[in-house]
């Protein structure tokens, strides 16, 4: 069974930076990524990297300023997050695939989620 424990949300301010990590126990085998839902809106894809790591994809609104990298022999995934705005609050999610399907921005392509970790962004 895997689980997905993230950390590192936090308040900040505008221009801002954060890390989030994701730390898992169990096997994991495929792509992992990060999503996050705001108040009133639906989860969103943010970024995603391949098992290796020599592959990542970033939703275009935090191009240039989120890094996602992982570190297999600790399980984790990272997230840095720099210039950060306020419509980047929200609650971040991890998700990993179990089984090597590819990178993927879409939800339903991972088997397996955090239960999130708050970032909120003042003005």
């Amino acid at each position: 069974q895997v689980q997905l424990v993230e950390s590192g949300g936090g308040l900040v301010e505008a221009g801002g930076s954060l890390r989030l990590s994701c730390a898992a126990s169990g096997l994991i085998l495929g792509s992992m990524g990060w999503f996050r839902q705001a108040p009133g809106k639906e989860r969103e894809f943010v970024a995603a990297i391949t098992w290796s790591g020599s592959r990542t994809v970033y939703a275009d609104s935090v191009k240039g300023r989120f890094t996602i990298s992982r570190d297999n022999a600790k399980n984790t995934v990272y997230l840095q997050m720099n210039s950060l705005k306020p419509e980047d609050a929200a609650v971040y999610y991890c998700a990993a695939q179990k089984l090597r399907v590819g990178i993927s921005i879409r939800g339903d392509q991972y088997d397996n989620w955090g239960r999130g970790t708050q970032v909120t962004v003042s003005p």
